[in-house]
């Protein structure tokens, strides 16, 4: 093989590499009005990772007005939610081992924040899913659109 080509396979195979794992970064921030501040988080089709960030821009402490960040396919979110309710706080208010769950935060209070990694290998694109805070009584007003593609 000439250097050239060798030079060449080498080149490709990392451009090979490169474009099959793209890690996309989100940042999302929650308030003591319980409100996220973005109600649609658009994640590129190219992404194979996102690394989301959720900060608690208010003051008061997580276990009187603390949120997470729960994604699901829209249709079970209310039954996330509920599910999450009863697992309680212990369990940041998401049913342990919950395959519905596509990601989730932990809980986190007033200036605190919190970031994870999830994989886009579960999303569809055109898919209908919705993020939301699963703490009680959060989850009908603190909610948004994901958009994946």
């Amino acid at each position: 093989m000439h250097r050239s080509s060798h030079i060449l396979l080498v080149a490709g195979l990392l451009l090979a590499g490169a474009a099959q794992a793209k890690t996309c970064a989100l940042t999302i921030a929650s308030t003591d009005q319980m409100q996220f501040d973005q109600s649609e988080l658009k994640v590129a089709a190219d992404c194979t990772t996102v690394e989301l960030t959720l900060k608690h821009t208010g003051q008061l402490p997580a276990t009187a007005m603390g949120h997470n960040w729960v994604l699901t396919e829209t249709s079970a979110m209310r039954s996330v939610a509920l599910a999450g309710m009863n697992a309680g706080v212990g369990a940041n208010y998401v049913k342990p081992g919950d395959e519905r769950v596509i990601a989730a935060t932990p809980v986190i209070g007033g200036g605190a924040s919190t970031r994870i990694s999830f994989s886009t290998a579960k999303l569809a694109k055109g898919g209908d899913y919705s993020f939301f805070c699963s703490f009680p009584g959060h989850w009908s007003v603190m909610k948004g659109k994901l958009v994946f593609g």
